[in-house]
């Protein structure tokens, strides 16, 4: 049953990769700037060339502009302008451009003032050519923003001058320029699909603070998600065995964002895509539950978008956040467990390229776990996920992909009650508790959007297991 649709935060991918404790060749992370504030970082390049083309990193203004660039050979580097994509038909590539004037003189906040209107460029018309490149926020018709090329000027209509697009590169943008820099995402920007009745959604940000569940105050720039759910039980089970999950997440989520220019008409030397950030969680699993078939039961309780707006000196880059989290059941019906536990930590998942390497995945995490209680009954084995399916990808195109799965498991043989914290009957036999976490996805094609190599297989970013003991041993017989 899926309930009313929320405008909230940025989980962003938020959830996104818990990954397990691994890494591999990536840009140094960056602490995480405070939300509204933008970060400067200087590429790595003589400071001479450095003063000349490194360009800012931040989030974009509300009102985020257009840039464009000139046709090659036009030598019109990248610059802000006052045309705006007023619709786009995905289906033809057809656009239709409008040319807004700047205003001057009183605030136009002033009705009873009519302020002088002078447009700072020429009519669209003569503005749009071919070979122009066009990068714009998410727009009529371009809901993930559009980074597109005019290939030919249809001409002028009601609404505008209309033109024929391709898709672009943002090497076409960027050029020789260089950027690297790490912007929070506003929580707040975030839709949210309730897919269970049982979920609620907690965020803040500067200025408009929404209190958690039970009064808990969520941090500046987080998203707390908190989620409770009943699982099936084994087929004949007593009506006492029945089984939950209750649980939330709660995470701080930044864009990570970096771009290495070879030259106008060349392939970037670098670049990178990703996501990073703080991130605490806790759940508990209680009763007998078992997967309804053969494979591990899966149920989706929320879904998460986001299109936040990175502005790299004039051209505005937007970046696509997709999240489903979940609750999955894996077990035999025949074990009860009572167990909880809170983890803490920081995680960066993300694409990087660099010269003679071609793309590569970047995944890592460290991630402290606390055992609350745990507690397991009977013969036989239980394993419960609170996890997330992510991607991320800017102007529409996915280019990162990651199913995140941090778990809870249960097992036991040859016994009635192993404990910990609490008292239990003792049988012989041995028990065990355990957490954990897998990371599994895919780099893309798509990410080919920098203007690199295309690549020409989904390159896997590699199945990433941990696990740690949280309670267990052999049980004496009494």
């Amino acid at each position: 049953m899926r309930h009313r649709r929320a405008l909230l935060p940025a989980f962003a991918v938020t959830t996104l990769f818990l990954a397990a404790a691994c890494s591999s060749p990536a840009p140094h992370a960056e602490p995480p700037a405070s939300a509204g504030q933008e970060q400067r970082f200087t590429a790595t390049e003589s400071p001479a060339d450095a003063a000349d083309h490194s360009l800012t990193v931040a989030a974009a203004p509300a009102a985020a502009t257009t840039a464009a660039a000139g046709p090659p050979g036009s030598g019109q580097r990248a610059h802000r302008t006052t045309l705006a994509v007023h619709s786009y038909d995905g289906r033809t590539r057809r656009a239709v451009l409008t040319d807004q004037p700047t205003h001057q003189g009183s605030s136009p906040a002033s009705p009873s003032v009519s302020p002088p209107v002078s447009p700072s460029v020429s009519p669209a018309a003569h503005r749009a050519a071919p070979g122009e490149v066009i990068a714009s926020a998410p727009a009529p018709g371009a809901p993930h923003g559009l980074l597109a090329k005019v290939t030919k000027v249809l001409g002028e209509t009601d609404r505008g001058t209309e033109v024929q697009t391709e898709p672009a590169t943002l090497n076409a943008l960027l050029g020789a320029d260089t950027a690297k820099g790490a912007v929070p995402v506003d929580p707040s920007s975030f839709t949210v699909d309730k897919l269970l009745p049982d979920v609620k959604v907690s965020w803040s940000k500067a200025g408009d603070v929404h209190a958690g569940p039970k009064g808990a105050t969520v941090p500046l720039g987080s998203l707390r998600l908190d989620v409770g759910a009943e699982v099936p039980t084994a087929k004949g089970a007593p009506a006492s065995a029945t089984a939950s999950v209750r649980g939330f997440v709660q995470v701080a989520p930044q864009v990570d964002f970096a771009y290495g220019g070879s030259g106008p008409d060349a392939p970037p030397g670098s670049a990178y895509l990703g996501v990073s950030g703080t991130w605490t969680s806790g759940w508990a699993v209680r009763g007998r539950a078992a997967q309804a078939t053969g494979a591990p039961l899966r149920i989706p309780f929320a879904r998460l978008h986001a299109d936040p707006v990175l502005q790299v000196g004039p051209v505005p880059v937007v970046v696509n956040l997709d999240l489903t989290a979940y609750v999955q059941v894996s077990g035999d019906g025949h074990v009860s467990v009572d167990v909880e536990q809170n983890l803490k930590g920081a995680f960066k998942a993300g694409g990087a390229f660099g010269p003679g390497r071609s793309w590569t995945p970047v995944s890592s995490s460290d991630m402290h776990s606390t055992p609350v209680h745990a507690s397991v009954t009977a013969d036989g084995s239980l394993r419960t996920a609170l996890g997330a399916e992510a991607s991320v990808g800017l102007y529409g195109t996915v280019g990162v992909t990651a199913d995140l799965a941090p778990y809870l498991r249960g097992e036991a043989s040859g016994t009635l009650t192993g404990s910990l914290g609490r008292g239990g009957t003792r049988t012989g036999g041995t028990w065990g508790v355990y957490g954990g976490v897998d990371l599994s996805g895919t780099l893309r094609l798509q990410l080919s959007v920098f203007g690199t190599p295309v690549v020409q297989r989904d390159i896997p970013l590699g199945a990433l297991h941990r696990e740690w003991r949280l309670a267990g041993g052999r049980i004496p017989s009494l």
